[in-house]
């Protein structure tokens, strides 16, 4: 007999190094078990485990030069390929490559549990991104499209009314992100910013993009790469130091940001997520909260306002709760981004579905 986590440690390597080779027979200290091991799926699952997923295509600069960045780094080796795809493993973590366009690769935490047993507990995607002022920035975001109803076009991936778990390190690593930016030179040239929640692709896991912006000069950069590379490293602890968001590890009953309201870079929501230990969700630009003009009836008490703003918020709210289990989820208003009539109609629906709302002080 052998101890339990060597041996997990030990055997799901060889399995995904040689996953049609290994025909063999083990005794483990905890699962008192004989187990014929001939590919991954075959482990029992006291052995599986949880693992992170990353999730990177070679069609964007901005997503393969840091993924090649990270595989440059100790202790990767090949894994069992999905669907054609090509996958690399280190202890608990598992990049995987893929031709399409990312947005579009919806489920692939299930595809990577029906294909290796192992369950997914976070997806990061590595990937690009773009903005009308073509400034240089390094982003992180919660992803989902809770506004659109059945029918509508999905022009970046995702579904209706619906939006994936946040990833619980969006906040820690918006605040690592910044300092890895900050040693390696690269600001004030790039802004280090949080995005609002949104496009697919689907995903039941939490999940988190990081993205370099916002022209091809950007997306090509190697230090650029390199940064979010680190960001990758570190915040996950491959490189033997404490990971970094690991919500399982922090004290229950902590406070979450659900941001509601604001521009595209959630700039209120963003001042109170960079002071330390503050965990944030959902972030809810004011595009994300479609709202009806009742007209002069707007003067009126208990007025009903018409849109998919309150699916918006249930969808996001609930989904950020399920994400960090036994926190307290509080909404954040950006009041100054609201028009009278529709800050009272949010306030209204959130007293109404027993949703706290909590000021900056509430969070730090």
């Amino acid at each position: 007999m052998i101890n339990i986590g060597l041996f997990c440690q030990l055997a799901r390597t060889s399995i995904l190094l040689h996953p049609r080779r290994i025909t063999s027979s083990f005794r483990t200290k905890h699962c008192f078990r004989t187990f014929s091991i001939k590919n991954i799926k075959d482990f029992p699952s006291c052995c599986r485990g949880m693992v992170t997923l990353i999730v990177a295509t070679t069609i964007d600069p901005a997503s393969i030069g840091p993924a090649s960045a990270l595989l440059a780094m100790p202790g990767w080796h090949p894994g069992p390929p999905i669907q054609d795809m090509p996958s690399f493993v280190n202890q608990d973590v598992r990049l995987l490559k893929t031709d399409s366009s990312i947005v579009r690769e919806d489920h692939l935490d299930a595809r990577w549990k029906e294909t290796t047993g192992e369950t997914v507990d976070e997806v990061i995607f590595l990937s690009k991104h773009t903005a009308a002022s073509n400034r240089p920035a390094l982003t992180v975001h919660p992803i989902g499209v809770p506004h659109l109803t059945e029918g509508e076009q999905l022009p970046v991936g995702g579904k209706p009314a619906w939006a994936a778990p946040p990833n619980p390190r969006i906040g820690p690593w918006f605040r690592l992100l910044k300092s890895v930016a900050d040693s390696h030179n690269l600001t004030p040239e790039f802004e280090v910013t949080l995005e609002a929640t949104h496009h697919g692709p689907v995903t039941n896991a939490p999940t988190m993009f990081v993205e370099i912006g916002s022209t091809d000069e950007y997306w090509k950069r190697q230090d650029a790469a390199q940064a979010i590379a680190l960001l990758v490293w570190e915040g996950l602890g491959l490189g033997g130091g404490a990971a970094v968001g690991d919500w399982s590890r922090s004290c229950s009953q902590q406070k979450v940001l659900l941001g509601i309201g604001g521009g595209h870079y959630v700039p209120r929501h963003m001042d109170i997520v960079r002071k330390d230990g503050v965990w944030v969700g959902h972030l809810l630009a004011g595009y994300s909260l479609l709202m009806e003009d009742p007209g002069p009836s707007k003067a009126q008490a208990n007025l009903e306002v018409g849109g998919t703003w309150k699916q918006a918020i249930r969808v996001a709210f609930d989904t950020t709760r399920s994400a960090f289990p036994q926190g307290e989820v509080l909404a954040h208003l950006d009041n100054k981004s609201f028009k009278g009539w529709q800050r009272n109609a949010i306030a209204g629906f959130l007293a109404e579905q027993n949703i706290k709302v909590g000021k900056p002080s509430d969070f730090c």
